[in-house]
């Protein structure tokens, strides 16, 4: 059903807000132009007093960097725009849903930790789908550094749109201002500092920003009348109401959203270039593992965080619902209402809080830049260069990538704006790329069974599957046959004068009754689909297409805990056939340089913490 009135919500007296005397004062832009220009400073002293003028400095950091600057940088950026803003309007309207992805979470660290990183960290990688090109075949890396690319410039408009939207409710300023302007500073200190920019201006940001979210809080809940009573109004409201039932159409059930989201965050981060190269950074497996943990801890704690600001955010405005009287024209809009409310009693609390949420959008952004300009060169340009290319030219390169994918990614807000919610979209969207990348990744480092066929075509299709199976469901939701109804929201409380049609405003849930089963899914479950269509295709091929003649895969190139299920014999073959017997020739040549660079690495770094 639709909004509804209910007087057994509310029950508190509720502050009176005038949200016509809502919007930034003088300090507020002040303290936000500060927050924003000192990150600039930052990428202007690692550009120009800290020069990083080849390949290794400008991606990996020299490999000098320490535990927890990496730790914060990764959770900085984990932490978007979407988490800060997107997150407490969906537990406004859905509940608290989402913080059960808190589960998957603790689970990241094992599945990046123990079955992904330390294969990539072995093999000394520049871009984590160069181990495609070793695992199985170049066609499949160039396949997948395809998908991670078109995956950015999907994901990277929700970042900075969040954001930018907030900031535009609050002051009045179009959206369409103030991106490019967050984008070009963003572009600016990642171009000229390269990886240790980012890092360090992410430990900045990250910091500012969880102080801001305490202080915001600590004001809300004082403003709602504590925790207990924000508790118990979100009792009464149904949200926190938990489902343990099976069906997987139902939008935020427990294992809808655990399941989920553990596909999810594992393809985001345990095979995501944006991770994975931060974690590279580390001198050590043991550094990487630790840095690993930390950012899953940070990364729970930033969530819960967010999710009590949704949850006091509706005790606040249980009896008196913003968004059903037109006092916010969009749901996204809400909670740039309610921390200026909020702040309004600190001066320059909203300008902070604002500045801290720019800063998770463009640590996120910069992160991203960062790391896709790695792989577009390494996969893409470097192959149309001249071998002997000096390494400050390379570096040049770098940065002219980081421009051309921060300008991209900026122009597509004007498509992104009108896609829907936030929170489904960004959840949604990752499952037609980031599944298929998950599924090829898998397959590679857990069996030997699956050849460059299957991972090749087993990515492909799965993608083509996944728009399709996006866009069907798009064109439902924009028919009106597709909805997800929130939970209760009520007026009974108000005590100030509306227009509101109650006859016109609810209305029957859409009928989807001749809608096929699938579509019906909760989008929580999208990248799973995709990592699971790509498995069964790939070894469905596999399985044809395999001969006697195919190359055994050396376990260097699979998850340790995977060893045992290959005896010393099958190893035997492997090492006779990388001494020249290997019939496909790119993988020989990648293997002759692990070998060679493994024996650099050990005379320069000493033996391999695995």
């Amino acid at each position: 059903m639709g909004f509804q009135n209910s007087s057994n919500l509310g029950t508190t007296p509720l502050p009176s807000i005038n949200f016509n005397t809502i919007s930034f004062i003088w300090y507020d832009y002040l303290l936000f132009t500060l927050v924003l220009g000192f990150s600039s400073l930052i990428g202007i002293f690692f550009g120009c007093f800290r020069k990083q003028d080849t390949k290794k400095e400008y991606l990996l950091g020299g490999k000098r960097m320490t535990v927890w600057p990496i730790a914060i940088s990764l959770i900085a950026s984990h932490t978007s725009a979407i988490t800060l803003l997107a997150v407490p309007a969906d537990v406004y309207r859905y509940g608290l849903g989402f913080w059960q992805g808190c589960i998957s979470i603790f689970l990241l660290h094992f599945t990046t930790s123990y079955i992904f990183l330390p294969v990539f960290y072995k093999l000394e990688l520049t871009s984590v789908y160069e181990y495609l090109a070793m695992r199985f075949d170049e066609r499949t890396r160039m396949m997948a550094s395809a998908l991670y690319a078109i995956s950015l410039l999907l994901y990277l408009p929700i970042v900075i749109y969040i954001p930018s939207l907030g900031f535009a409710t609050a002051t009045g300023i179009g959206v369409h201002v103030v991106a490019p302007i967050a984008c070009g500073i963003c572009i600016f200190y990642t171009t000229i500092g390269g990886l240790k920019a980012v890092v360090w201006t992410d430990t900045f940001q990250f910091t500012l920003t969880v102080g801001c979210l305490v202080a915001v809080l600590m004001l809300a809940l004082k403003k709602a009348g504590g925790f207990f009573t924000m508790w118990n109004t979100a009792l009464e409201g149904h949200r926190l109401d938990v489902s343990f039932d099976p069906d997987p159409t139902e939008r935020d059930g427990f294992w809808a959203v655990v399941i989920g989201l553990t596909f999810l965050f594992t393809a985001q981060n345990s095979v995501h270039q944006g991770c994975v190269q931060k974690l590279l950074s580390l001198p050590s497996m043991g550094d990487a593992k630790k840095s690993c943990f930390i950012y899953t801890q940070g990364c729970i704690i930033a969530k819960t965080l967010s999710i009590f600001i949704g949850l006091t955010m509706y005790s606040v405005f249980a009896g008196c619902d913003p968004f059903t009287t037109k006092k916010v024209g969009r749901n996204d809009e809400l909670i740039s209402f309610f921390i200026v409310d909020v702040g309004s009693s600190v001066p320059g609390l909203s300008g902070l809080f604002f500045a801290g949420v720019f800063c998770a959008a463009l640590s996120t952004l910069s992160a991203n830049l960062n790391c896709v300009a790695g792989t577009l060169y390494t996969d893409f340009v470097s192959k149309m260069m001249d071998p002997g290319i000096s390494e400050k030219t390379t570096s040049n390169i770098l940065k002219l990538l980081v421009i051309i994918a921060g300008v991209c990614g900026c122009l597509m807000i004007y498509v992104i704006e009108h896609l829907g919610g936030i929170v489904q979209l960004s959840i949604s969207l990752k499952g037609i790329t980031i599944g298929p990348l998950l599924g090829v990744f898998s397959m590679g480092v857990l069996t030997r069974r699956v050849n460059s066929k299957g991972a090749f075509y087993g990515a492909l299709l799965s993608m083509i599957f996944m728009l399709w199976f996006f866009t069907t469901v798009k064109y439902y939701e924009k028919m009106g046959h597709l909805k997800y109804e929130p939970k209760p929201l009520s007026t009974a409380n108000c005590d100030y004068v509306f227009s509101f049609n109650e006859t016109s405003t609810i209305k029957p849930p859409p009928s989807n009754v001749n809608i096929f089963f699938l579509f019906k899914l909760s989008f929580y479950y999208y990248t799973m689909i995709g990592t699971l269509v790509c498995c069964l295709i790939g070894s469905c091929i596999s399985f044809f297409t395999n001969t006697k003649n195919d190359p055994v895969v050396p376990k260097k190139l699979l998850c340790p805990l995977v060893h045992w299920m290959y005896d010393d014999e099958e190893e035997v073959e492997v090492e006779n056939r990388s001494n020249g017997d290997y019939l496909n020739i790119e993988m020989a040549l990648e293997l002759t340089t692990f070998h060679e660079e493994g024996t650099k690495r050990r005379m320069t770094l000493g033996p391999l913490d695995v």
